[in-house]
């Protein structure tokens, strides 16, 4: 998806449509940047950038502080397209996903017309637009759906990658991360095409075997498959405050609410979590986490805010003092629907199960303005 936050922004409000908008963050400065329009990229700001810089760079922009609920939901009828094209469906993020359509073709054509009926879909059903990239394999199939974006389609085949990959810069390649990028640099490969013409053993004694990957990637060649239900590695929600906060009858009510939004997503995308983060950074940017684990996967919201507020107010060295950020995070994740039924029951547990039942269905309701008291 393009933009995807900053997207189905403006897909709720028509009016920020050609806005710098910058999703993250506050007009202030606090924060960091999660996602910016195309518009607010053409001023430098990109994600991951602090709210500060984004800020001098694009004064004129839309802050927003983000919805992950929402965002969330518009995924849910993003990715049911995809499932109603193939159940091959290997999510990367939640705007971003691998199709296998092989088994599909004599129903839905070619692998191109393929991507353009899901591109079209995706601009009727859900109102966004979708980058989409076509090749015989995940790596050429993911480069493609970058080159052209905004709303691109592009289509690469084993014929004409080569040439193209070529004259890449060789950070296009997975695996190549800033640090790589320097070390290759440093060597003097700088594109693609230089990689290839190292000899493989010069190659291995300067970068170790992690080389003999790339070279496959400079020619095109990824053999591994497309595998659904690829599962999230974390579930998470953390705010940055506006001002720094040490009322902590305020700081457990963000968290509360921040760890019964983790809780909903954990039940709306059928996970479980065996283990629940809390984060939380001063006035300095000092950062400090804490984790709790629990003999049971759960996505009791009951359970995991009282896990939450225990993490909160069991650090002797944080009470009191100011906070700038909280978050709160679920991992070790796994299936919802996977667990050992209890042999006998427990009436509270069925308790919270039910309390959780019937906020999911208020929530779904009237948003996600309602949180528990």
């Amino acid at each position: 998806m393009d933009a995807y936050f900053a997207s189905v922004e403006m897909l709720d409000n028509p009016a920020l449509c050609g806005c710098p908008v910058i999703v993250g963050g506050t007009p202030e400065g606090r924060g960091v940047v999660s996602a910016a329009s195309y518009e607010a990229r053409k001023f430098g700001v990109h994600s991951a950038m602090s709210a500060v810089r984004a800020r001098q760079l694009c004064p004129e922009g839309v802050f927003l502080p983000g919805r992950m609920d929402r965002y969330a939901e518009v995924s849910g009828q993003v990715f049911a397209i995809f499932k109603e094209i193939t159940p091959l469906v290997e999510p990367l993020s939640i705007d971003e996903a691998f199709l296998d359509v092989t088994g599909c073709r004599r129903l839905f054509g070619s692998p191109a017309g393929i991507g353009r009926l899901i591109k079209r879909r995706i601009a009727q059903e859900v109102g966004l637009v979708a980058s989409v990239g076509v090749a015989s394999n995940k790596f050429l199939a993911k480069l493609a759906s970058d080159l052209e974006k905004p709303n691109g389609f592009v289509t690469i085949s084993d014929r004409e990658a080569p040439a193209l990959l070529a004259d890449l810069p060789v950070q296009k390649l997975w695996g190549v991360g800033q640090v790589l990028r320097e070390e290759l640099n440093a060597f003097g490969i700088l594109k693609v095409k230089d990689l290839l013409a190292v000899p493989l053993p010069l190659l291995v004694n300067q970068f170790g075997d992690r080389v003999r990957h790339l070279l496959e990637l400079a020619e095109g060649r990824d053999d591994r498959d497309v595998i659904p239900g690829s599962q999230a590695k974390s579930i998470g929600n953390e705010t940055t405050f506006p001002e720094d906060i040490s009322d902590p009858d305020h700081l457990l009510g963000v968290l509360n609410h921040l760890t019964d939004k983790v809780s909903r997503r954990l039940r709306n995308q059928g996970f479980k979590t065996r283990t629940l983060t809390l984060k939380y950074r001063f006035p300095d940017f000092t950062t400090y986490t804490r984790g709790a684990s629990f003999t049971e996967c759960t996505d009791s919201g009951t359970l995991l805010r009282s896990t939450a507020r225990k993490l909160f107010l069991d650090h002797p060295g944080r009470t009191g003092k100011p906070l700038r950020l909280i978050g709160v995070t679920a991992s070790n994740l796994s299936s919802g629907s996977i667990h050992q039924p209890e042999l006998f029951s427990d009436a509270g547990k069925e308790r919270d199960r039910s309390i959780d039942r019937v906020l999911d269905q208020v929530h779904g309701r009237f948003g996600p303005k309602l949180n528990r008291g």
